[in-house]
C-alpha cells in the first residue's frame, strides 16, 4: 500500500500537480518546490496571497546546502537533537521556485520523520511544499476528517494513508536562523 501511495504521488508531483498528503505534522498540500506553477496552485486553493512563503520539506539533512547557500554548523545539532518536529528558516535560499522564497530571500525546512514523505522525497530527488491543509485563514485541520470536501476536490491526489487515525498533530516548532548561528523561536 506504501509503495502504491509513492508511485501514484511521484507521477502527481512530475506532472506539477497538487496533492493531499500525511506528514509528520498536520496533513499537508504539496507540489514540487522547484516549480512555480505548481506552487502557484497551492496558494489558488488556500485562497492564500501569492507572496506568502512555504516550509518544505527534506528527507535528509545533506540536502540542506542544495537550496541554502550558506547552512551554519549549529543547524544540524538542532536538527538532530530535536524532540519535536523542527522547521528552521534559513536565510539566502537557492535552487526553488521564487513563490516558495520569502520576500527577505529566506526559506522554512524542515527534514521529516515520517516514513511515506521521507521515501516519497528520497524517491523524487526535489523537496516538496507543506503547508496546513486549510483555506488561508480557517483553522488547521489535526485529522484527516477535519479536512474541508473544498481541498479534498481540489486536489489532484489524496494520498490513501493514515486517513484513519485519529492522534492530533500539531504544527511544527518554527525557529529563525541567522547565518551566523544565533537562533530565535517564531513557534514553539
Amino acid at each position: 500500500m506504501l509503495k502504491q501511495e509513492i508511485e501514484k504521488a511521484l507521477t502527481v508531483l512530475k506532472n506539477g500537480g497538487v496533492i493531499l498528503y500525511p506528514t509528520d505534522t498536520v496533513w499537508g498540500l504539496g507540489c514540487d518546490a522547484t516549480n512555480e506553477e505548481a506552487v502557484a496552485k497551492i496558494a489558488k486553493i488556500k485562497g492564500r496571497a501569492e507572496d506568502k512563503s512555504f516550509i518544505i520539506l527534506l528527507d535528509t539533512d545533506n540536502k540542506l546546502q542544495s537550496y541554502v547557500s550558506d547552512v551554519p554548523d549549529v543547524a544540524y545539532d538542532l536538527i538532530e537533537y530535536a524532540e519535536n518536529p523542527l522547521t528552521i528558516i534559513f536565510s539566502n535560499a537557492k535552487n526553488l521556485a521564487k513563490n516558495v522564497i520569502n520576500a527577505d530571500g529566506s526559506v522554512g525546512i524542515r527534514i521529516v520523520k515520517h516514513d511515506f514523505c521521507q521515501q516519497l522525497i528520497q524517491r523524487f530527488r526535489k523537496p516538496i511544499t507543506s503547508t496546513s491543509a486549510n483555506i488561508s485563514g480557517q483553522p488547521t485541520p489535526a485529522i484527516f476528517d477535519e479536512i474541508s470536501d473544498e481541498i479534498k476536490d481540489a486536489v489532484d491526489l489524496v494520498v490513501d494513508l493514515e486517513q484513519d487515525l485519529r492522534e492530533r498533530k500539531k504544527p511544527s516548532t518554527i525557529m529563525k536562523l541567522a547565518p551566523g548561528g544565533q537562533f530565535s523561536f517564531i513557534r514553539r
